[in-house]
């Protein structure tokens, strides 16, 4: 059996396809190999694109974070770990590097992003935005209620939006002018 020190040289020396990269950074996350303060895995179970993730980050001590738990997603696109991933807060938190209206991690306000290399990993983000929190920028921060979350998109239903006074029921399909919502199967 190969040690995970071994694994990560082996990653290192020689480009692996992407999914055994994110396999074996799925089992670093799942194994708790990392700091405790950053948890990682997969958003769903039987994603066998390993392209959602579902992440924690404990916020530092001494900290506007302390005390917090902060729930984020990181999106492996085709092209990781060529390219960054994208990441979005669920919880609401305030950092520079963050938009404050979406809970995106904007690539241009965070130097691993900004400056990405293929060598970096999910625990690098992750630890990299720990950080982050730790920093002089960040720290003293007014962070909003704790447990609140950015508005998060529901894709479930396609809307037609047209205007119509009897368009205003709760019902989940409304008849709008002989139009009707689509349900997305």
């Amino acid at each position: 059996m190969i040690k995970q020190d071994e694994k990560e040289k082996m990653m290192k020396e020689a480009m692996i396809p992407r999914s055994f990269r994110l396999m074996l950074e799925l089992e670093k996350g799942e194994k708790g190999l990392s700091d405790t303060d950053i948890s990682y895995g997969l958003a769903k179970a039987d994603d066998t694109t390993f392209t959602d993730w579902a992440c924690t980050i404990l916020g530092p001590q001494g900290t506007a974070f302390d005390n917090r738990i902060y729930f984020l997603g990181i999106k492996c696109g085709e092209k990781y770990p060529m390219e960054p991933p994208q990441i979005k807060f669920k919880s609401k938190i305030n950092m520079n590097c963050v938009n404050k209206t979406n809970g995106i991690v904007e690539p241009s306000k965070l130097d691993i992003l900004k400056h990405w290399n293929h060598d970096y990993t999910l625990h690098t983000i992750l630890t990299t935005l720990k950080k982050e929190m730790e920093s002089s920028a960040n720290k003293k921060l007014p962070q909003p209620a704790d447990g609140s979350e950015f508005q998060q998109l529901n894709f479930d239903y396609y809307i037609c939006l047209l205007y119509t006074s009897d368009a205003a029921d709760d019902t989940p399909c409304v008849d709008l002018g002989g139009r009707r919502t689509i349900k997305k199967k």
